[in-house]
């Protein structure tokens, strides 16, 4: 699928396909849900089916980022819903604001699984192979069997983007048939930089081949079934540390969690356990300890699932280090962990507009962490007659409003009245009303009858608020 941001203006092309179509009835395509007025338990949950069911629908990336914006409305409506509570002192209690927020949390899940993949998580994984055939030491056994993995990959590859590696500055099959200069036995393995060599000239001819989420789904697919086939092949090969590693994960405790409890593979049987138990310095153990992309991709997706229980000052310097190579999972861990020590390292790259899949996690991560330190950077990009990437400025927006800092009302306002770009607009608006004060709420309430569906209704919603009675705008 293809990339799009993840606002809830993206939702105005349906508004105004609706309103061209006429009466009801004319319309060719389904209009979107719309958030009750009278949000009640029952209310909402058919609401939620009604998302649930147009995500099952969903074929491209934009249709995604509409599941996504109705999402963020759902999320507005279920915090504002005037919901029974729980018995705090009954643990059977139900508790439907925490159900309906459960069920949320689930779409939104599944938003994530079904975008991409992309051309650039081919490229990530290929690079992810090259750094581990170059960091491991191999036995001789090891090294035969690495060889022989990438030779099937490069095979595989071939199938996939034969025009990108024929017009590609190095043969990566020329490469793999090449023995060192000071090679001297017949028969001898091929080097390891040459290994290295021949993954980096795929990498480079997957990044030309600009492959596209949607027209190119096809290939793409191969190629992270070639990456996999990598990986596992990779996993395979012998090392020299393998038995010592496992060794020394037995003596500090690594395994212990488990009792006699086993699953396969049983290091990710006891992260797992850890995970639960909130072992932050075991997670960072098998990170830093098994030479396996598997379980690195697992510690870190374990980290990010705990968010702030998983920040501790060693987490945050692991991951930090990562950002800092601008590895965008990384990126988003610090986000969710709120880790203001990454906030001087995120904000040199808000200005990246060469590289805008960067700029939306980083955004993003400044967001959650509430860095007030990028409110300036953060409100530059919403320049239209910038370089930016027009689907990025939505969200510089966003993250505006969820760091909730009053300095961004003037720009904010300002990109509300004159932007180009209704996406722009009404992520403008949606910031506003999360920073919540008279004064926001007021710029964004003069449009509530606003041409643009989802313009207006965020106008709707301020001028609600207003009439619910917002704080005053706090004094300098």
């Amino acid at each position: 699928m293809s990339n799009g941001d993840d606002d809830p203006a993206d939702a105005s092309e349906e508004a105004d396909a609706a309103d061209d179509g006429g009466d009801a009835g004319e319309s060719t395509e389904t209009a979107a849900p719309t958030l009750p007025d009278d949000a009640t338990e029952e209310s909402l949950t058919e609401y939620l089916d009604e998302i649930a069911d147009r995500l099952e629908a969903a074929e491209t990336e934009a249709d995604l980022d509409d599941v996504e914006a109705l999402l963020d409305d759902a999320e507005t409506g279920i915090a504002e819903a005037d919901l029974p509570e729980p018995d705090e002192d009954d643990e059977d209690a139900d508790d439907p604001r925490g159900d309906l927020e459960a069920r949320v949390a689930e779409l939104r899940d599944g938003v994530e699984d079904a975008r991409g993949p992309y051309g650039e998580d081919v490229v990530d994984a290929i690079e992810s192979a090259a750094g581990t055939v170059a960091d491991t030491e191999w036995t001789d056994a090891g090294h035969e069997d690495v060889a022989a993995a990438v030779e099937s990959f490069v095979d595989a590859a071939a199938d996939a983007i034969d025009d990108a590696l024929d017009a590609a500055d190095e043969d990566p099959e020329a490469l793999l048939d090449e023995t060192a200069a000071d090679e001297t036995e017949a028969g001898a393995p091929v080097p390891v930089d040459q290994i290295v060599a021949a993954l980096d000239a795929v990498a480079a001819a997957v990044a030309d081949a600009d492959l596209d989420a949607d027209a190119d789904a096809d290939d793409i697919a191969a190629l992270l079934t070639a990456t996999d086939d990598l990986e596992a092949g990779l996993d395979d090969a012998e090392e020299w540390d393998d038995l010592e590693t496992h060794e020394q994960l037995r003596a500090q405790g690594y395994y212990d969690v488990l009792g006699h409890y086993k699953d396969f593979p049983v290091e990710w049987a006891a992260l797992k356990e850890h995970e639960a138990r909130g072992n932050v310095d075991m997670i960072l153990l098998a990170l830093d300890s098994l030479q396996s992309d598997f379980m690195e991709r697992h510690c870190l997706e374990a980290f990010e699932r705990m968010g702030k229980r998983g920040k501790t000052e060693a987490s945050v310097e692991e991951v930090l280090g990562r950002a800092e190579k601008r590895d965008r999972p990384a990126i988003r861990i610090l986000g969710k962990m709120a880790a203001e020590e990454a906030t001087d390292t995120l904000v040199e790259y808000v200005p990246e507009d060469s590289n805008p899949q960067l700029q939306k996690a980083v955004f993003r991560a400044l967001g959650e962490i509430g860095a007030s330190e990028a409110v300036q950077p953060l409100a530059n990009r919403l320049d239209p007659d910038g370089d930016d990437d027009e689907l990025v400025r939505p969200h510089a927006a966003r993250a505006l409003g969820l760091i909730g800092d009053t300095r961004a009302v003037s720009p904010l306002a300002d990109a509300l009245e004159a932007h180009p770009s209704d996406d722009v607009r009404a992520a403008a608006g949606w910031a506003l009303r999360q920073i919540g004060t008279r004064e926001a709420l007021e710029a964004v309430a003069e449009y509530a009858d606003e041409h643009s569906f989802v313009v207006s209704t965020e106008g709707e919603k301020a001028l609600e608020a207003l009439d619910d009675g917002a704080e005053p705008a706090p004094t300098a």
